[in-house]
């Protein structure tokens, strides 16, 4: 079990946040939907705000009440379960309807076991302290390399060779990067969306960095470093704020050693 769990989220811009945080004593599930491109047809009657309500209650009716089932197939019922409930009025096979990355944590039989199905990574806390990064960079190495056209990124995801999300193939959660650790090594775990990991990816901190944010000043804090970097650099590309939601489950009877950061 987790001793403790705390999050913050922040939307990106006046558009509904499409990050969605969801916990238990045992576990944490993180999804960040796939804003729809301009003038795209997705084929669906519903929108991702929708898609990450559905699959994330989904996930979490699961998740309380099974603790055996692996979380490859925990994700690939909730998928299913969520497909048809869309109904018969929406196009599935359509490449761009409505998706989200998945991010999974659940401490089970003293071991903490981690699912990452798109860019929203994991990070794990060893009791002596640094941070193991778990993080499905897929999207990071299509071909050509960024800026991605439109048609790139929809021929590309959830296809062999591409990149993977949970949207309406149920096989896309076999595609995810899981594993587990021994829970007496590690002293928490984080999760977050890339709206976040924008302080790695664009900003100079490392995840040690953030573990000692996380486990001492809170999630609260990180997402203001994020919006304070924003508005200070500017993005490295994309959208000036994306939605940015931060996890930290604590592990064992006291808290972790606090330590304090200066925001650059």
């Amino acid at each position: 079990m987790f001793t403790e769990v705390t999050y913050a989220t922040s939307a990106g811009s006046g558009r509904p946040n499409e990050d969605l945080v969801i916990a238990g004593p045992s576990w944490i599930v993180v999804l960040d939907g796939a804003t729809a491109a301009a003038g795209v047809d997705s084929g669906c009657l519903h929108d991702v705000p929708w898609l990450v309500a559905r699959l994330g209650g989904t996930l979490a009716a699961r998740l309380a009440v099974d603790g055996d089932t692996p979380l490859s197939g925990v994700l690939e019922e909730a998928i299913e379960e969520t497909a048809a409930a869309h109904g018969g009025g929406c196009d599935l096979g359509n490449p761009d309807s409505p998706s989200s990355t998945v991010a999974v944590v659940r401490v089970a039989r003293g071991r903490v076991e981690y699912l990452v199905l798109g860019d929203s990574p994991v990070v794990l806390a060893p009791v002596g302290g640094g941070a193991e990064v778990v993080a499905d960079d897929r999207l990071e190495r299509l071909p050509g390399g960024r800026p991605y056209t439109v048609e790139l990124v929809r021929r590309m995801r959830n296809v062999p060779g591409g990149f993977w999300v949970a949207a309406a193939r149920p096989e896309a959660a076999a595609q995810g990067v899981g594993g587990s650790a021994d829970v007496r090594e590690l002293r928490g775990a984080g999760v977050c969306t890339d709206g976040v990991a924008r302080l790695v990816d664009w900003y100079g901190w490392s995840w040690d960095d953030v573990v000692a944010a996380l486990d001492g000043e809170g999630p609260g804090t990180v997402i203001g470093a994020v919006r304070g970097l924003e508005a200070a650099r500017g993005p490295v590309r994309g959208k000036r704020h994306d939605d940015a939601s931060a996890v930290w489950g604590r592990l064992g009877a006291a808290p972790g050693v606090h330590h304090r950061r200066r925001v650059r």
